[in-house]
């Protein structure tokens, strides 16, 4: 049985966090499920009102306003959070799932009547960008333009972080004088505490939007796919008991994992588990080592589709649990439930592995490309 590989482990079990060098800058890595838990509860010593900084690396490179709701704490973090949920809860509407649902079944049917196709940038980006058109009430084509800016909307192939801002300011610009019922058309009717929402605050909710989850579903999807290729009884256990499938994706989200960590601030001189962290400084929380905590989860290295309880932290844990974590449930739900339904098997034939290579450990996270071929039922 494949093994998933844990660079985690041994520091895990010994120490508890390991010290990391991110950006010049000395940054812990809290390791064990129970001690990720608790920091991601406690705001007041491990801060996200930070901008810029809430994200390993730190992105104050590529854009030029707070990220909203993420990089504040409550309670501004509650209130801005009450602004943008309803869209994203969309993901639990019964017309959107059946959106979602058509968008599958449509991709996979052109992808089976290809000799093979590259699944990151031929299939999961559009899938990823379509649906979030759905979820933001916006014309579904808008997505041609969000698909051109590749797999990460800021680091993938140049300065998408302008292209993206560009795009932002258009479309609240348009939706100023409208009365329209999508995304934009809301964030420039929204108030916060009795005032309306600022420009900026407008572009960090929108800044997020489209950047937050771009690549971590992208590469869920991926990772998914090539699963089942690697492992063709995964599929047929799915499609002998398709009432598995919930716990199955729940599964695939704690094995992938697909955001190792994210950064809090200290706002005072703390200590992490013997690690002095000065005021200001970050400390990481590890969701993939977390994931892999063996107190917690039975052989952790084994990819087991029925697996339960699976109290994973692939969405993090607390107040600021992943906006978009129903919209992420949805797509990989319906993508295992179209497979066993459409998908006889899955051949790999290329893979490139996405490796996030660190000085202190090195982990595989989804593809660069990956190639396969479908056989359909």
């Amino acid at each position: 049985m494949e093994t998933i590989p844990d660079p985690f482990r041994e520091t895990r079990n010994k120490d508890g966090v390991l010290p990391c060098e991110f950006q010049g800058e000395n940054v812990p890595m809290i390791l064990r499920h129970e001690d990720v838990r608790k920091a991601a509860k406690d705001w007041k010593t491990f801060s996200s009102d930070a901008p810029f900084r809430v994200p390993i690396p730190s992105e104050e490179d590529v854009r030029t306003m707070r990220q909203l709701p993420v990089e504040t704490d409550p309670p501004d973090h509650t209130d801005y959070r009450k602004i943008v949920e309803p869209f994203f809860l969309r993901a639990k509407d019964p017309g959107v799932v059946a959106q979602v649902e058509s968008l599958f079944d449509g991709m996979l049917r052109d992808a089976l009547a290809c000799e093979s196709i590259e699944v990151v940038r031929e299939f999961a980006l559009p899938i990823q960008s379509r649906a979030l058109a759905y979820l933001l009430n916006v014309p579904e084509s808008e997505a041609t333009t969000w698909i051109s800016w590749g797999t990460h909307v800021f680091r993938d192939g140049g300065s998408k972080g302008g292209a993206l801002e560009a795009y932002l300011h258009g479309q609240f610009d348009r939706a100023q004088s409208g009365v329209g019922e999508d995304f934009f058309s809301a964030m420039t009717r929204a108030t916060f505490r009795g005032r309306p929402l600022t420009r900026e605050e407008m572009m960090g909710f929108g800044n997020l939007t489209f950047a937050g989850g771009r690549d971590t579903v992208i590469h869920s999807i991926s990772s998914v796919l090539a699963h089942f290729g690697k492992h063709p009884e995964a599929l047929e256990f799915l499609r002998q008991d398709p009432s598995r499938i919930v716990h199955a994706g729940e599964e695939f989200f704690r094995v992938i994992t697909p955001l190792t960590h994210i950064g809090r601030v200290c706002p005072v001189d703390t200590e992490v588990h013997g690690v002095p962290v000065k005021a200001k400084g970050r400390v990481s929380l590890c969701w993939a080592s977390a994931n892999q905590d063996e107190s917690v989860f039975e052989a952790p290295g084994e990819v087991r589709l029925d697996r339960k309880p699976n109290p994973h932290l692939a969405f993090g844990f607390g107040a600021h649990l992943c906006l978009g974590a129903a919209h992420a449930r949805l797509l990989i739900r319906t993508l295992l439930q179209k497979c066993t339904e459409r998908i006889a098997s899955i051949t790999v034939l290329d893979a490139k592995e996405r490796v996030e290579n660190e000085s202190a450990y090195q982990r595989v996270m989804g593809y660069e490309s990956l190639t396969i071929r479908l056989t359909p039922r």
